[in-house]
């Protein structure tokens, strides 16, 4: 699958914790950074995901924040 967003990080899916809608899914990217996305349940089920799972997260926003 060919998609146009740029910002793709390979990783592996370390835990799931089911919602009543949404899910998060927690996925490490190496060097001790973990992204945790909040997806439907309908997603994770149609994807198939568990963990151990190899995955691309990919990043797509209009808007980046930084705090500190």
């Amino acid at each position: 699958m060919k998609i146009s967003a740029r910002n793709q990080i390979t990783g592996t899916v370390t835990a799931i914790t089911p919602g009543a809608v949404n899910g998060t899914v927690k996925v490490d990217i190496g060097g001790g950074n973990i992204i945790t996305s909040s997806i439907t349940e309908e997603a994770i089920a149609d994807l198939g995901l568990a963990v151990g799972d190899s995955v691309t997260v990919i990043v797509k926003a209009s808007d980046v924040l930084i705090g500190k």
